[in-house]
């Protein structure tokens, strides 16, 4: 299944990074001290050789933003948040245009700071419109931390002008993690009906989603499905995230998206 969003993703990786650097004496202490330096060394296993070698690249020019945002990265994915948070402060500090939109996306999937997360996507839309970061737009995760601050009616509005949009103006786009959040703003309104339709167009594209099976199946017993089909559908769902078929995004490797289900074994 993964494989059905690489092409998006390139796409949006290229279109969220890609972008031509004006500085090119950035360029060349970029490469000296983070492709020819601090990448020649495992971020995790030798933390020290890596922040060493972008804490000279820093020394002969502290703007470089992009040196900043990698001085961050590891520690997010360590979960030391705090630590990572004060150095993409700085990346955002000297180039906000492109930094802005990643450490809102880390304040809501990562340190899971909702409000400062909404803040910093607001500004992302009001300075440089809706754009796209992680291959999703700066309002659908904006409503992914509505969800988390039980503002369901705004999740739901929010979400739903996003699906609505990458169907309409993204060559009729379908994305299950789309549909899976939309589905849960209006599992979390009780809205069951409503809800299933949706989970069924996830299960449509992706019907391995364990999560959307599992959400489904909660439906199914408020709407009062008898218990075999409501254990028939859990089951199912648990045998599909054994496999390893849950919220297909990148990051799933590092951190736990919201209301995705951790079976017990």
């Amino acid at each position: 299944m993964k494989n059905t969003f690489l092409g998006l993703s390139f796409l949006v990786t290229l279109f969220s990074f890609g972008q031509v650097s004006v500085n090119k004496a950035h360029d060349a202490i970029i490469e000296e001290f983070l492709t020819n330096g601090a990448e020649k060394h495992n971020y995790i296993f030798e933390m020290t050789e890596w922040q060493n070698c972008l804490d000279e690249g820093l020394k002969k020019d502290s703007t470089v933003a992009q040196l900043w945002q990698q001085k961050a990265m590891p520690y997010f994915k360590c979960r030391k948040y705090e630590v990572g948070m004060a150095f993409l402060d700085k990346a955002v500090l000297y180039d906000k245009q492109e930094w802005l939109p990643y450490r809102g996306f880390m304040k809501c999937i990562f340190s899971k700071n909702y409000k400062e997360a909404i803040a910093d996507f607001e500004e992302c839309i009001k300075l440089y419109g809706n754009g796209y970061r992680m291959d999703h737009s700066y309002r659908f995760y904006i409503g992914l931390c509505y969800l988390q601050l039980n503002e369901y009616e705004k999740a739901e509005k929010i979400i739903g002008d996003y699906v609505d949009d990458i169907y309409t103006n993204r060559l009729q786009l379908e994305h299950p993690t789309a549909y899976f959040y939309q589905g849960i703003a209006k599992y979390e309104l009780k809205k069951w009906d409503e809800a299933i339709a949706v989970f069924d167009k996830a299960l449509k594209i992706y019907p391995e989603f364990s999560d959307v099976k599992y959400y489904k199946a909660i439906c199914w017993l408020k709407q009062g499905k008898s218990r075999a089909e409501v254990v028939a559908l859990i089951d199912s769902a648990k045998e599909d995230a054994a496999k390893g078929f849950t919220i297909n995004e990148d990051n799933t490797v590092y951190e736990t998206y919201p209301y995705q289900v951790k079976f017990r074994k």
